[in-house]
């Protein structure tokens, strides 16, 4: 059996993944070098600086593409510097469809950065194609989709997306990293590339800061390892370590996160207290069928909101809370709580985050990977 055809769980441990050549080790080493020695000028043995290229960084990459089911994978110093090297792809006058709902770095990035290079940015709610289709123009060049969106847990069908981008002839980018490959594959639904914080559920340990890109085609890949190359915010060796570490436990994890995510959004959507869970594994959800459908489970970001707080309320519960940490961030083994309003999406103006439901007063959790009795015991003594 070639590694091409290991089911997904066998993926994590060994796709991409060869002894090295050196010693034999099973882990790939931590490269710690800068340069490489070359027999003779342009002779060297693939690794000539490790800005381009670096043999630790290449295992990363090539543990991305598998678990992916992409062809290449290109590791980056972050996710944000991963959407960096996308938004190099376009050209000042391109537009590009977003999310409604995203991640306020990926706001920031696009409205404060790019736009000031002439790329227009159009921010659409995508849970049904019908605004999509609308907005699309002879500028448009991409469509950027989140999915789960951060933080409101909205499903978008990726599917449906796909024949609208294929047809107007449209790069398609999915930020996966909500759902992981473990639970969704954006380049079997027909994107072109998949966006990943690997800081995230990847790394898994909260211990590493690194972003990641798949794609499929070699003439798109070739763009965007010129683009890595040429800006240069690539990972390090240590980093890209990490994470290869990281993705060989992602399928027992994600178990483990999909399981109390489970627990713990039914545990408050039952209490008294609570005005309304966002979670796409309810029957109710949006568009809860099309997760069904493109998602093997509904992993273990949650958000809620409080029955009749405000602010000071919101604030009070989150710092007496104490198995979630309060901290920025998700994915880790161990559990989160955050206020988006004011920390993940502070960088998005208060008008433009309530259009799309991130009130003052939602919470959001990064269920981990302890007994889920103790987590609910920790939110019932913050809620009471």
């Amino acid at each position: 059996m070639g590694k091409k055809d290991l089911k997904f769980n066998s993926k994590t441990i060994h796709g991409g993944q060869e002894p090295d050549k050196a010693y034999g080790a099973v882990m790939p080493p931590i490269y710690q070098t800068s340069t490489y020695a070359q027999a003779t000028p342009g002779g060297h043995k693939g690794f000539a600086y490790s800005r381009s290229a670096n043999p630790t960084r290449t295992a990363l990459e090539n543990a991305l593409a598998s678990i992916e089911n992409g062809k290449y994978g290109l590791a980056f110093a972050s996710g944000l510097a991963a959407i960096d090297a996308v938004i190099k792809l376009l050209d000042p006058g391109d537009e590009v469809l977003c999310t409604s709902d995203l991640y306020g770095g990926s706001y920031r990035l696009f409205k404060r950065i790019f736009e000031r290079y002439g790329i227009v940015f159009h921010f659409v709610d995508m849970q049904t194609t019908g605004d999509l289709v609308g907005i699309i123009n002879k500028k448009t060049k991409l469509v950027w989709v989140e999915t789960p969106t951060n933080p409101m847990m909205n499903i978008i069908d990726i599917k449906a997306v796909a024949k609208i981008t294929e047809k107007h002839q449209l790069l398609l980018v999915v930020d996966n990293t909500f759902a992981t490959p473990y639970l969704q594959q954006p380049l079997d639904l027909g994107a072109d590339i998949v966006m990943h914080s690997a800081t995230k559920y990847l790394g898994g340990h909260s211990d590493v800061v690194v972003g990641g890109l798949v794609v499929k085609d070699r003439v798109l890949a070739d763009k965007l390892y010129f683009i890595q190359n040429a800006s240069g915010a690539v990972c390090g060796p240590m980093d890209s370590f990490l994470v290869v570490r990281g993705i060989k436990t992602l399928h027992v994890r994600m178990q483990r996160h999909c399981e109390n995510g489970m627990a713990v959004a039914q545990y408050l959507a039952n209490h008294p207290k609570i005005e309304h869970v966002y979670w796409p594994g309810f029957e109710g959800h949006p568009n809860h069928d099309v997760a069904k459908e493109q998602m093997k489970g509904f992993g273990g970001m949650i958000s809620f909101i409080p029955k009749g707080s405000n602010l000071e309320d919101t604030i009070r519960i989150v710092e007496k809370l104490r198995l979630f940490t309060l901290a920025e961030s998700l994915g880790g083994v161990e559990s989160l709580v955050g206020h988006p309003a004011s920390m993940s999406h502070a960088g998005i103006p208060k008008e433009e985050r309530e259009k799309s439901g991130v009130l003052d007063t939602l919470i959001r959790l990064s269920v981990g990977i302890e007994d889920k009795e103790d987590l609910i015991a920790d939110l019932e003594q913050a809620l009471g």
